[in-house]
């Protein structure tokens, strides 16, 4: 675990903590990508249901992803109700992305984006196997709000200020 923090530190240290993804105003990629359950997830479908959280995390089970994950799992009802659906998206294979959601009884799907894909389209940027842990929202197909530095224990809270704040404007 040491290490593991260890390499994130000198990763975020060396430039990924300032990098930047796809603007907001931007077409959020359509895609299939393969969930927790190694079934076939469309995000083009998930983006025609309305608001679409699509968050990014380095590495699943560790404690930053957990404490990410577990305030998005503990607000999700209130997401919900916001009319916001979820998806994590990480390189972790479909096994792992299981055995996370099962351990902390996640409510939302896990993108297993071992060829990087998701990350790519998204333009997160991503270094020795590990996604940079950023957050994007998505209406009508298109980025209305992205946290470039996306918080582990406060992650469900600036998504449903971002979403208060999008309501005001609208």
């Amino acid at each position: 675990m040491k290490p593991f923090l260890l390499a994130m530190s000198f990763l975020t240290f060396f430039g990924l903590k300032t990098a930047q993804a796809l603007p907001i105003g931007a077409k959020a990629p359509e895609l299939e990508a393969m969930d927790q359950d190694g079934q076939k997830l469309n995000l083009g479908d998930y983006y025609r249901k309305g608001l679409v959280l699509v968050y990014f995390y380095p590495k699943a089970d560790t404690p930053g992803c957990t404490a990410q994950a577990c305030s998005l799992r503990d607000a999700y009802t209130n997401l919900l109700t916001d009319g916001v659906q979820v998806i994590g998206v990480s390189h972790d294979g479909p096994v792992a992305q299981k055995k996370f959601q099962e351990k902390y009884r996640l409510p939302f799907p896990l993108i297993s984006d071992q060829d990087g894909r998701v990350a790519k389209a998204f333009e997160v940027p991503t270094m020795l196997g590990f996604t940079k842990r950023q957050a994007f929202l998505i209406r009508d197909g298109k980025v209305v709000w992205a946290d470039f530095s996306a918080s582990t224990e406060k992650q469900a809270a600036d998504v449903r200020k971002a979403i208060r704040d999008l309501s005001v404007k609208s």
